[in-house]
């Protein structure tokens, strides 16, 4: 509203002046209610993104690839293909076990997928091709990225048995297990026992018995059988037949045969034993065996309570249930990370708070600069109480939002608070000047943050898995600047009309020095006799007040009386020359050439270009693959092998700071795994048992502690070392930074025949090998092509002629081999497999399999009747794939590599692709680079189209708030201009441009570049209608130029402070990150070690977006002060053509 003297009041403003108490009473609210959120709430190094991604897992032991693929895999696809919503369907069918991934559009529910899928493959389950002998039913379940891998591991060792360190595992698994936080503890390098029928089958034959008789035999025996209830003198008793075995060997007694007087003990036949199963696993740490406990936390619960809450458990076993002998170490701890991460960017928030005070303190004074900075945590606490509320996690995302709107928090407030102190200058009462100077600028500042805003909201409803991984700090921001906005135009106004005041009194010099003195004697009797942290807090306290006396108050006296006084005659005699005669087309003309020199620079010295940063890894991981069917006896001889290469690289000798010490210091662990649990997850789920499989996992001390080693190099140095071990494949690669992307080379192929598509992809490899393209680490398929099988070719009409089906050859071979499980042995809580099989010599013994024979009673006759396998059945070796993988239902072969480190991976795929530009393949065949490159032109092109979406959005608010299409196109055009001082920077400091951060520093600065520029044209708008008023002009009359010119200079000189406060707050808030500088501000207080350093994966991640916003900001500040009212004038004059103008009075 406005009064009589064309004074501007704000409503909500007016009301809050008005209502003081309950002002004061809400902030209380807002920051007692922050504090509480802000402690409770979880803490993540990145934010766990649930996606709408369904497994489908099915075992069908005994069966090949192409077996599984059509008995199981096809069916079930067949049917979740009909299901919408679908985005992708990948399978991989391996040798007896089909495993299928559904991933899902964003916009079905976890839950409503789920259901589909299950509904889809009890569909294909009903299907009379579909078998029926599975050993268990399709294992349908929601995919958790964030439940897929361990969070630590717990490893036992010491002079102690097997089955002591398992029961001592098995301790810590039940103690784990029962926190809320965790899904499960799985237990690795033990051998799992059962109970071993191994039947001699020359005895079984001769007995005329069959594996049915003694699965029968046992099952039949091994049983409790409930009888129902029994009314005995009016008390009703449960019946219950009790059968189990009470030991193992009572099954030695089992009576399998009786026959004329001929009784036949199991014990005749077989041998009995109760031992651990086959091996499935291993584990070391630094070489040595462990037991290793692998701790899976639940999706959605706070990583660093969960790593507290097991550290406790151990802490209390080690003391009370665990001798002294038994070594339990955590090794692998995923929090000690993300507590490094969020540690260093809440310590980055501190230090920009600190920086944008002092800048504030500078130029506003002591006390302006309070009201000002109240907004930061103010607006902080509010965010934290709505992101609680929200259910979000304090993870990097919502932290980097925080750091990165620590400037622009300030904003509204620094335009409130100097107007109000411009209109308590000119007269006005404190509650009057409050209300006036708030109710003048309010809607320009909800203009300029509502522009903000709709630079990030196209960010918040990016689409995929990526949008949901980034929709945190679009969120974040929008939460955080609405609530500074709040702050700014409620809470500033109460406190300044309170507090402020036109001339400060002259400090008591004296009294601050006793007061200062007394404040410190304090804090060291603290530190000596109580608390060192809060003694050494109370001694800071005292050492400020001392400072900001003798020091910052001269300091910023000097400043605002010298200082910028003298910069603003400066900018205004600059200014003056800059919009004088045709000077403003010229700089306009001007700043279009260094745009268009812009892009040819970036043309001509192109920066390289990323996808997502490249991280210092805090963890590498050894990958070995040997051939599908290989022995884990074998599999654990090369990791072995590998992990002592490994050892004796670390122990190696090297000079670090003109020291020499052993490389081992950078090291926290090495843990060695083989089998179970072993693959890559960014390869997919692998659920059965994988004895070819290895992983070493290397995890580094923290950066600080690394003396300056690049863990990258290691990375390389470690590849080079363990690529000469024949037969395996070795893959050196480090945790990935970000949500899961494909591999940076990624080549698929697509048709049905699939040794074509294998031969097609060989052939591309050797090709593309012969090329010597530079930066491929090594091309390899994904599947294995010489993986050993025996086929068993029946003669149907041999059988049959002889009663017999293939179901009960097959079957007979796979109990003789595989074994089956026929009942279970039970001793106290815990459950064992009874397996049934052939003896160790006749089932390793191809021979004695085929000429086993199979005993039934012929249902002719009624006789017991023996055939040989090998009457109706002949083996012949043979080799076949890995594993068939289709995607969208189509058979595909992919060809992929890690680029080295020091190789820009667009640059290697451009080589590779202009290599195989007009190759061909198989007619029937289609090839396409997919992975990285696939999600990085994806991720591309929304950026891009968000850009644009982000500036309409920005053009629509101002052409609402100005009614007007010429300031908007100024505005819009400075937006546009500012990428001159991004596009310049990553030129000139050679840095490169990383797709994701860049790009969304560059959405971000569109939104920020235009705060100023809206409250410099509303303000000269402003002072042109003053004018007009002044003048006796009509709406539809124009002023004379020159008028509009001396309003130009007259608002640039009164914004200029806002301006400069404005770029410097947001820049220097960035500057900590974008450095990677770190102080630890808990340390300093509790042991006065700031432990500075440089560097970090933080900066790493959101160096590249800081960078952008301070190059494009830095820029725009000129673009603000001098292109703007270039602009504006120059539209003004067109305006004026053929117009009457009124001159001057």
């Amino acid at each position: 509203m406005e009064d009589k003297k064309g004074l501007i009041e704000f409503g909500l403003t007016t009301l809050s002046v008005k209502n003081k108490t309950t002002v004061f009473v809400i902030t209380a609210i807002i920051l007692i209610a922050g504090v509480i959120a802000y402690v409770s709430m979880p803490r993540e190094a990145f934010p766990e993104v649930v996606t709408p991604e369904i497994y489908v897992g099915t075992p069908y032991p005994g069966n090949s690839p192409v077996d599984i693929e059509k008995l199981i895999t096809r069916p079930i696809e067949k049917e979740i293909k009909t299901i919408s919503g679908i985005d992708k369907l990948t399978s991989n069918s391996i040798q007896g076990y089909s495993s299928i991934r559904v991933v899902f559009d964003f916009s079905v529910s976890p839950e409503k997928a789920l259901q589909k899928v299950k509904d889809a493959v009890d569909k294909a389950k009903s299907s009379t091709d579909f078998p029926t002998d599975l050993p268990m039913e399709p294992n349908v379940f929601e995919m958790n990225f964030s439940e897929l891998t361990p969070i630590m591991n717990v490893n036992l060792s010491g002079d102690f048995s097997a089955d002591m360190l398992e029961d001592y595992a098995e301790i810590i698994e039940d103690k784990i297990e029962a926190l809320p936080q965790v899904t499960k503890v799985d237990i690795r390098g033990i051998q799992e026992k059962e109970v071993k029928i191994k039947v001699d089958v020359q005895k079984m034959e001769s007995m005329n018995i069959s594996f049915n008789d003694i699965e029968n035999a046992v099952a039949y025996e091994n049983m409790t059988i409930s009888g129902g209830d029994l009314l005995v003198d009016d008390i009703k008793r449960s019946v219950r037949t009790v059968g189990d075995f009470n030991d193992w060997k009572d099954i030695e007694n089992l009576i399998v045969k009786q026959e004329k007087q001929e009784i036949v003990y199991l014990r005749d036949i077989a041998e009995i034993s109760f031992e651990g199963k086959d091996r499935d696993s291993y584990a070391r740490e630094f070489g040595k065996p462990v037991v290793m406990c692998d701790v899976f936390k639940r999706s959605g619960e706070n990583l660093l309570e969960v790593s507290d809450e097991i550290n406790k458990i151990i802490a209390e076993l080690k003391a009370n249930e665990f001798p002294e002998s038994l070594t339990v170490s955590i090794t692998s701890d995923q929090s000690e990370q993300t507590r490094t991460q969020v540690d260093e960017l809440e310590n980055s928030i501190i230090f920009g708070m600190l920086l944008v005070v002092g800048v504030l303190l500078f130029f506003l004074g002591l006390r302006n600069a309070l009201f000002v900075g109240i907004a930061i945590p103010l607006s902080m606490f509010m965010s934290f109480m709505i992101l609680n509320a929200m259910g979000v996690s304090l993870n990097m995302m919502v932290l980097f939002s925080l750091i990165l709107a620590l400037g622009m928090l300030v904003d509204n407030g620094i335009v409130i608070v100097e107007n109000i102190y411009r209109f308590l200058s000119e007269g006005q009462t404190l509650s009057k000047a409050s209300m006036y100077g708030a109710g003048e600028v309010a809607w320009p500042i909800i203009a300029s943050t509502a522009t903000t805003l709709a630079a990030f909201i196209p960010l918040a409803i990016w689409p995929g898995l990526m949008g949901e991984f980034m929709k945190y700090l679009p969120i974040t921001l929008i939460i955080v600047l609405s609530s500074s906005l709040f702050v700014a135009l409620i809470i500033n106004p109460v406190f300044t009309a309170v507090f402020m005041k036109l001339k400060e009194k002259p400090a008591n010099k004296k009294k601050i020095l006793i007061t200062s003195i007394t404040l410190i004697l304090v804090g060291l009797a603290f530190s000596i006799f109580a608390s060192m942290g809060f003694g050494n807090l109370i001694i800071a306290a005292g050492l400020t007040v001392l400072t900001s006396t003798y020091f910052f108050s001269p300091a910023t006296k000097y400043f605002q009386q010298k200082v910028l006084p003298k910069l603003e005659k400066f900018y205004k005699r600059f200014l003056t020359k800059a919009l004088a005669g045709n000077k403003p087309r010229k700089y306009l003309l001007g700043t279009l050439g260094l745009l268009i020199f812009s892009f040819i620079l970036m043309i001509v010295v192109p920066p390289k270009v990323d996808f997502f940063p490249a991280n210092m890894p805090k963890y590498l991981n050894i990958f070995i693959e040997q051939p599908i069917g290989t022995d884990i006896e074998s599999t654990n001889k090369v990791a072995i092998e590998v992990e002592n290469k490994v050892m004796n690289y670390f122990n190696e000798e090297i000079e670090v700071k003109g020291e020499k010490m052993p490389r081992n210091f950078i090291v926290e662990s090495i843990i060695g795994q083989v089998g179970q649990g072993t693959s890559d997850p960014a390869q997919g789920v692998s659920m059965g048992d994988t004895p070819e499989k290895a992983r070493i996992t290397i995890s580094f001390v923290p950066f600080n502690e690394r003396k300056g080693i690049n863990t990258n190099e290691i990375m390389n140095e470690l590849r080079d070392i363990t690529n000469d071990i024949p037969g395996a494949q070795i893959t050196v690669d480090k945790d990935p930074a970000g949500p899961p992307t494909g591999k940076p080379i990624n080549i698929e192929i697509s048709g049905e025949d699939y040794e074509l598509l294998i031969d097609d992809a060989e052939k591309m490899k050797q090709f593309i090998n012969q090329q010597n393209i530079p930066g491929i680490e090594e091309l390899k398929l994904d599947i294995q092509t010489g993986k050993p099988e025996l086929l068993i070719n029946i003669d149907r009409q041999k059988a049959k002629r002889l009663n017999l089906s293939t179901a009960q050859i097959g079957s007979s071979i796979r109990t003789s081999l595989f074994g089956k499980e026929i009942s279970k042995y039970k001793e106290g809580e815990d459950d064992y497999k009874i397996i049934l099989r052939m003896n160790d010599e006749s089932r390793y013994n191809v021979e004695k399999i085929m000429n086993q024979r199979i005993t039934f009673r012929d249902p002719s006759n009624g006789r017991i009747v023996q055939v040989p396998i090998s009457a109706v059945a002949t083996a012949k070796k043979s080799a076949t794939y890995s594993s068939i993988n289709r995607k969208d239902q189509k058979r595909v072969v992919t060809l992929q590599s890690n680029v080295l480190e020091n190789y820009n991976a667009n640059e290697v795929v451009e080589n590779i692709k202009k290599s195989l530009s007009g190759y061909k393949v198989n007619e029937k065949h289609n090839w396409k680079f997919t992975g990285q490159q696939e999600d990085q032109a994806k991720e591309m092109a929304f950026l891009s189209s968000a850009l644009l979406i982000a500036v309409f959005l920005i053009f629509l608010i101002i052409v609402a708030q100005f009614n007007s299409v010429s300031a908007p196109v100024i505005i819009v055009t400075a937006v546009v201009f500012s990428l001159i001082g991004v596009l310049l920077g990553l030129v000139i400091f050679r840095m490169d441009f990383i797709i994701m951060m860049t790009m969304i520093g560059i959405i971000s600065l569109a939104g920020i570049v235009v705060n100023n520029a809206i409250v410099l044209i509303d303000y000269t708008k402003l002072l042109l209608e003053r004018r007009k008023e002044e003048l006796g002009v009509g709406e539809n009359q124009r002023l004379a130029i020159d008028e509009v010119r001396h309003a130009l200079i007259e608002a640039g000189k009164t914004r200029l402070r806002p301006v400069l406060l404005t770029a410097i707050t947001t820049v220097l808030g960035l500057v900590p990150l974008a450095v990677g500088m770190n102080i630890n501000f808990f340390t300093l207080f509790t042991d006065l070690d700031p432990q500075i350093y440089f560097g970090g994966d933080n900066v790493v991640f959101w160096g590249p977006m800081s960078w952008t916003i301070i190059f494009g900001l830095t820029f725009a500040t000129f673009l603000t002060l001098v292109i703007v009212p270039a602009m504006f004038l120059i539209v003004e004059k067109a305006k004026n053509k053929g117009r009457k103008l009124v001159k001057k009075a």
